[in-house]
């Protein structure tokens, strides 16, 4: 008996992920990204974290949420009266100059995901609007980014950045500090955690919190500056009032 060799070739099954492959040309958006990200590079920067309790926070706009306000409107808000009390964090390295830049206005940028790259619309004075008005500026701004319908005027005025990553349930992140800018905020979800609590059943009880990292420009900005900033936001956000005006 002869045995003969069958060599089969193996099949891809017909519902098998098909990924992509080879180069693919950058978007012009892509690649003014690219670009700033190296320039970055050359910017000393350190990095504080921060944990903050956002329970009367959440409560907060849960009240408010019917009225049209955001959480990033919330945000844009506490980061703004923080920044009224710390400018130097609102504030930029000139190196032609080699002088601090101060900004009159404080005028935050907060990152939006688009198909293709991000944008940083820019809620310009936003520690004098009300809560309600920075909630209707920002939803117009958000629109006006998924069209494709941002002025340079939109999108390139911020003194002061916000990435935030809370509704993708991170934990913690750490975010590249902007060109023409001395400080970003990367913030976390907002997760129930167990601590102690001196009015609680054994002293524990459970909290919502989230953690709050702030990138610096080393150049102007030392580290006790960013935590007096941090410790102003955390004072702002755990005791909201202020907010809803």
């Amino acid at each position: 008996l002869v045995k003969k060799k069958v060599t089969t070739t193996a099949t891809a099954p017909s519902n098998s992920i098909q990924l992509p492959s080879g180069a693919v040309p950058m978007t012009g958006m892509q690649k003014a990204i690219a670009k700033n990200m190296e320039a970055t590079l050359a910017v000393p920067v350190f990095r504080v974290s921060k944990t903050i309790v956002t329970d009367a926070f959440d409560g907060l706009y849960q009240k408010l949420k019917p009225e049209g306000v955001t959480v990033s409107a919330l945000l844009a808000k506490a980061v703004a009266l923080a920044l009224e009390k710390t400018p130097l964090i609102n504030a930029k390295y000139d190196p032609t100059q080699q002088a601090i830049v101060y900004n009159e206005n404080i005028n935050v940028a907060m990152a939006v995901a688009l198909d293709g790259g991000l944008i940083t619309p820019t809620l310009k004075n936003a520690n004098t609007l009300t809560i309600l008005d920075l909630s209707a500026a920002w939803k117009e701004l958000v629109s006006k980014a998924k069209n494709k319908e941002l002025t340079p005027d939109e999108y390139t005025t911020g003194t002061f950045t916000i990435s935030n990553l809370g509704m993708f349930d991170v934990a913690q992140f750490d975010a590249i500090l902007p060109v023409g800018q001395g400080s970003i905020l990367a913030i976390g979800s907002s997760k129930k955690t167990i601590v102690p609590l001196d009015n609680a059943v054994m002293g524990m009880g459970i909290v919502k919190q989230m953690t709050v990292t702030i990138t610096c420009d080393h150049r102007i900005i030392s580290g006790a500056d960013a935590a007096k900033f941090l410790n102003d936001l955390k004072l702002v956000i755990e005791n909201p009032t202020p907010l809803a005006k």
